[in-house]
């Protein structure tokens, strides 16, 4: 791609990922947000820099302020739409008794029920209570590279896993290209590997996902790679804890 085609890919991946302004797109073309795949770390790196700024500014008052600070900032940039995808699948894991016609009929419903609030509820209250640990040690890079990891897994589960219906996380998948996803993966474990080696979890974390997948519904959507990556924050966001105590 030439430069106009990166911008236009990362602009997508902007849009797409975060609140953040972004350049406009003049035209939008479907297979965009596959392309803009290649960006999905970079975005993320994005996210975990806003979310470390406001926790180390925070935690000059205190842990848990940092941790507040840092968790609005987590669910603002990103307009709460990996929470609201975590919602949702609960929401139709726990009512499709296995049935991939109800879990799609659940997942449309824009009506969130008890087991998806519940889901959200504790995942907020998981990641704040998780920054609080890390607010004072962690410093900057490991939060970065948590939400960076985070946003690979879409492209490589999206690669792993078959779309269970149409929609975006069909779309998604139409031209990942898995050598630039590789290469992305290699330098996020390098750059890892100096700063925070637990997460290097991340490598095991990613394909265990794409596992579940494929034997808990056989595809995966978009909602279920929204999902999917408030897991994999959360996961490195214990084992970071955990490191650190």
């Amino acid at each position: 791609m030439n430069i106009k085609a990166h911008i236009r890919s990362f602009s997508h991946a902007l849009q797409f990922l975060t609140r953040l302004p972004a350049p406009p797109v003049d035209v939008f073309d479907p297979a965009d947000l596959s392309r803009s795949a290649l960006w999905f770390p970079a975005v993320g790196a994005i996210v975990g820099a806003i979310v470390a700024a406001a926790v180390m500014v925070g935690g000059l008052a205190s842990p848990w302020i940092g941790a507040l600070l840092g968790l609005l900032a987590w669910v603002w940039v990103t307009g709460a739409l990996h929470l609201d995808g975590l919602g949702d699948v609960t929401d139709a894991l726990s009512g499709s008794h296995r049935s991939p016609e109800k879990l799609l009929q659940i997942m449309r419903d824009p009506h969130l029920g008890a087991f998806g609030a519940i889901a959200i509820g504790l995942q907020l209250i998981a990641k704040l209570v998780l920054l609080a640990e890390v607010a004072t040690q962690a410093g900057f890079m490991p939060l970065i590279l948590i939400a960076a990891w985070a946003r690979l897994g879409p492209p490589v589960w999206s690669l792993a896993v078959p779309p269970l219906a149409t929609g975006s996380g069909e779309r998604f998948a139409w031209q990942i290209d898995p050598r630039l996803i590789a290469a992305e993966a290699a330098a996020l474990t390098l750059i890892t590997v100096w700063f925070a080696p637990v997460l290097l979890a991340a490598l095991l974390i990613i394909p265990s996902i794409a596992l579940y997948w494929r034997w808990r519904l056989g595809g995966i959507t978009g909602d279920c790679l929204g999902a999917s990556i408030e897991v994999s924050e959360t996961l490195l966001l214990l084992l970071l804890a955990v490191w650190i105590a």
